[in-house]
């Protein structure tokens, strides 16, 4: 259903966007869901027949030419970064498909019911626990698990974002996690493999058995697992960027020069 107002794509309620997603499958094709950091980004990814568009705060580093990790770090308020990045990028350049935020449920400075209310109210179709919890380990971990930023909260969004009629797509790093996050009522969830890896700055060694960052890669999860489509923010954004335009840039720089018009140059 349109948005009444514009009579464009976004916001969708809940319904709508399991409605979009389900008639994606019944068609045989998988749900394809990328991250954008950048208006231009969600311009082609919608172009290229995406069914969703998640705003990362990680997609501004990632743009910048830094690691996806640094969404996870201490730069920046990531709540506001990808409220941004949605509200004055990406929302005003898609025209049809649903927009989903990502949203770092654990900041303790935030209601969040009222944080929820606020995305939804700038026109986001959904929520993302991103940046999230369930992929740090370690001793680090469980110190947060021990001083009130478990990831229990996250499962706590996701279980107001189903009240508030927004749909959800969620990662998860554990079968326990993701029962947790069913039971929350997350519409889509995500089985997280890790930072991708390749381009110039994939990870190399730090990686899990399958690592998943091509189409073929995807393809191969489908064909062997009940998947039924794939989350790329890297791999579809960061990756696409980085291969065109080094390969334009030497197409470029391939181009002849006549010999007569390097004569008629005055060197100094």
């Amino acid at each position: 259903m349109p948005n009444p107002w514009t009579g464009k794509g976004n916001p969708y309620a809940r319904k709508e966007v399991l409605e979009r997603l389900r008639a994606t499958l019944k068609k045989g094709q998988p749900i394809i869901a990328a991250g954008a950091g950048t208006g231009i980004s969600a311009k082609f990814i919608e172009r290229g027949g995406a069914d969703l568009i998640i705003i990362y705060n990680s997609g501004r580093f990632r743009m910048a030419g830094h690691g996806s990790t640094c969404g996870l770090m201490a730069y920046g308020d990531a709540n506001a970064v990808a409220m941004e990045i949605g509200q004055f990028e990406v929302l005003p350049i898609v025209e049809e498909i649903p927009v989903i935020c990502g949203v770092h449920a654990t900041d303790p400075r935030r209601r969040m019911w009222h944080w929820l209310l606020q995305i939804k109210d700038m026109g986001f179709s959904g929520v993302n626990n991103f940046p999230t919890h369930c992929i740090v380990d370690g001793l680090f971990r469980q110190i947060l698990e021990e001083t009130g930023m478990s990831v229990k909260k996250e499962f706590e969004m996701v279980a107001l974002a189903r009240k508030m009629d927004l749909f959800s797509i969620v990662y998860v790093a554990t079968p326990e996690e993701a029962k947790a996050m069913a039971a929350a009522g997350a519409d889509v969830i995500i089985a997280h493999v890790g930072t991708t890896v390749g381009g110039s700055i994939g990870v190399k060694g730090a990686v899990v058995t399958m690592a998943i960052a091509t189409p073929e890669d995807a393809a191969y999860i489908n064909k062997h697992t009940d998947c039924v489509g794939f989350v790329g923010a890297s791999s579809l954004e960061r990756l696409g960027v980085e291969e065109s335009l080094t390969n334009l840039t030497r197409r470029f720089k391939r181009i002849p020069v006549q010999k007569t018009a390097l004569k008629t140059l005055q060197w100094r």
